[in-house]
């Protein structure tokens, strides 16, 4: 079945209240508590300094390195794939909130998007599979036995969703068909192949015969699917994996992390195993924070997302001559991303699964404990087996080794690896570093090239306007009117301006004014208030092109609601204007427990809101005179003599102005406010 969510504001705002941002993106992405805030590595782009900061009380997100921010629905729209409805339902299942569904009409289904019919058709798929599984006679004879017979309870079955497919041409397709799915959706998905052979159609299920393993998204949407087949059919491969497409690629799947994502990131550890039967042995003997790569060689996308939880990987491969070669090639991928790396090898002819079942879950679990070795450290001594006495072979070895360790990032770590290997190679340590200092700089470079071609597509969507829309340091004439330039504080000043409407705008301030009588009186407005009255009383705009949009949206939302609904700017549709104020509003700094058990305590801003409001004012204000001062001194130079007795009265004007602004510093002006 397919369905759609027609839900109303009222839902809608129950889901967003109850959801909490910080949870839902620790789902996936490994966040630790700084101050008020979370922050982690971020998840749409690599980093090995954390700058991606997630701010609980506001509700939102922030990188500070590739400029992606938003709100918690944002956050599954970008990570997931979602459309809107689909993050709210979501979100709705994860904390348990009742929304009303319809399901889709045919004319609908017509109108579903590619993409979306993708995810829809996998999905069925797997619930297919696995009640053929336990339900069907020729499902429970084949599939189910094997499960069994591989040691895998139903509980641990049904957990990774696993299934099974007749052994009959076209049964699943013939299945979907009926149920509304079209020829075009199977295609790319991949679960049917469609071939033209001696001019004949012939369509056919890809996965018939074979137990299945869904594979699924860190959110648990299936994307794909791995079948192991059980005949003794020598020329069929032992394993089909689903065609990348639209929704699936393999390079950048790991089997299993649905499940183990949250094991990996309470053991700070990730068993990386070769196929997909080991996780599930691996899950089933209570080693929960295991994954595979989806059918491919480790990738570098694959070491990322297991990077988003954990820098601990602990390699398990088979203990035969295949599997050794296939762990030396990880070593310099993992050490390459950060990764601290470690190794298990099993004995020969055996493997996690093969294991497990032969001595049992506990056994497994120490032999991976007592058997743990490090991996460069093993990766030498693999190779200096190899080497005997031949001098060429040996240097080899060596520049091989520094190549490795060239990758570790600790400084620790690396020279103590080379104090190791260098006992091993026979060589002195002083040799090794050399040759570690070569690789590394050859490795920097290496980055470096590859940095510089990549920048022109990774610009930051966080970027700051040209020079000519938003000066940054140039000269100033005083606002005093005095000689002498000064830095032009305007961006900051504006950007603080408008931190204050988005984060305080509803915060309500008092004054105490002394009227005509000389009595005195307390009045209330919201920060909001006073900075539009204060602005449009002056006739006064913002010069960076953002803060005055923002300005004016904010200013409108005064004179029809009394009030400032950040949410408008979170979800805004523009995505610069959107991503901007969220930059404004994420507090990046936080204040040590230390200061708090030194007796220490600092302000908030709401103790001294007041005073901030009317500094921010007159900085705003008093910049902004001096830079219009400068441009009028700007156009003295080439004004007819007409024009320049213009130009010296206004700037005589707006001296005067400034003179008396500057008089007024530490007055609180009361607002002039009136709605338009």
């Amino acid at each position: 079945m397919h369905f759609i969510s027609m839900i109303d504001q009222e839902t809608i705002q129950r889901i967003m209240d109850a959801s909490r941002i910080e949870e839902v993106i620790g789902d996936f992405v490994s966040l630790k508590k700084r101050g008020a805030n979370h922050i982690g590595c971020c998840p749409f782009h690599n980093e090995k300094t954390p700058s991606f900061y997630v701010s609980p009380s506001k509700g939102i997100y922030k990188c500070f390195g590739c400029g992606e921010a938003g709100d918690v629905v944002k956050f599954l729209m970008k990570h997931e794939h979602y459309t809107y409805p689909e993050a709210l339902r979501w979100l709705a299942e994860k904390y348990h909130i009742e929304i009303r569904e319809e399901e889709l009409t045919e004319e609908q289904k017509e109108r579903q998007t590619e993409r979306d019919g993708l995810f829809h058709v996998s999905e069925f798929a797997q619930k297919y599979f696995a009640d053929l599984l336990f339900n069907d006679e020729m499902g429970r004879a084949v599939g189910l036995s094997y499960f069994h017979q591989r040691g895998m309870s139903d509980e641990i079955i049904r957990r990774f969703g696993l299934g099974y497919c007749l052994e009959e041409w076209s049964n699943f397709t013939d299945h979907a068909r009926k149920n509304g799915y079209s020829d075009a959706v199977l295609e790319k998905t991949g679960l049917t192949i469609f071939k033209d052979e001696n001019g004949k159609h012939r369509v056919y299920d890809r996965f018939r015969g074979r137990v299945m393993f869904p594979i699924y998204s860190i959110s648990g949407r299936v994307l794909g699917f791995s079948g192991r087949i059980l005949s003794s059919e020598k020329q069929a491969a032992k394993y089909v994996n689903s065609p990348d497409s639209d929704i699936y690629n393999k390079s950048r799947i790991l089997y299993g992390l649905y499940q183990a994502r949250s094991a990996i990131a309470k053991a700070n550890k990730c068993y990386l195993v070769e196929g997909n039967v080991d996780v599930v042995s691996m899950h089933q003997s209570g080693v929960e924070n295991t994954v595979a790569s989806c059918g491919t060689s480790l990738t570098v996308e694959q070491i990322r997302l297991i990077k988003r939880y954990t820098p601990n990987v602990t390699v398990l491969y088979d203990g035969d001559s295949a599997g050794i070669k296939a762990a030396l090639r990880a070593v310099d991928l993992l050490f390459a991303e950060g990764m601290h790396v470690r190794l298990v090898l099993f004995p020969d002819g055996e493997d996690p699964d093969s294991y497990a079942q032969k001595y049992g879950s506990s056994a497994l679990q120490d032999y991976l404990v007592q058997h743990e070795d490090n991996f460069i450290m093993f990766k030498t001594r693999v190779l200096l087996d190899g080497v005997k006495d031949d001098p060429i072979r040996r240097a080899e070895l060596i520049s091989d080794t520094a190549h490795s360790i060239a990758l570790v990032s600790d400084m620790l770590e690396r020279a103590e690896y080379i104090r190791e290997c260098a006992y091993l190679l026979r060589v002195s340590e002083e040799v090794l570093g050399n040759s570690v200092a070569k690789a590394a700089q050859q490795a920097r470079q290496k980055a470096y090239e590859r940095s510089a071609s990549e920048s022109s597509a990774e610009k930051t969507t966080d970027q700051e306007p040209p020079a000519q829309e938003m000066p940054a340091n140039e000269p100033a004439a005083h606002a005093d009117g005095g000689n002498g330039p000064v830095v032009n504080l305007l961006p900051e000043v504006e950007r603080h301006l408008v931190k204050l409407l988005l984060d305080y705008g509803n915060n309500k301030v008092q004054q105490e004014i002394t009227g005509e009588d000389g009595k005195t009186q307390i009045v209330e407005y919201t920060v909001a208030e006073i900075i539009v009255s204060e602005l449009r009383r002056d006739q006064l705009t913002m010069t960076h092109p953002l803060c005055q949009r923002i300005f004016e949206q904010c200013s409108l939302m005064v004179d029809m609601m009394h009030t400032v609904d950040t949410s408008r700017f979170m979800n805004s549709s523009d995505e610069q204007l959107r991503v901007f104020a969220i930059s404004l509003m994420m507090d990046t700094y936080s204040l040590s427990d230390t200061w708090r058990q030194k007796g220490v305590f600092i302000p908030k801003v709401e103790d001294n809101l007041l005073q901030d409001l009317t500094e921010s004012i007159y900085a705003f204000k008093s910049n902004r005179l001096a830079q219009m001062i400068d441009e009028l001194r700007e156009q003295l130079r080439s004004a007819t003599e007409e024009r320049e007795r213009e130009l010296l009265v206004q700037i005589q004007q707006y001296s005067i102005i400034a003179h008396q602004l500057q008089k007024a510093r530490n007055i609180v002006i009361a607002p002039h406010y009136n709605s338009y």
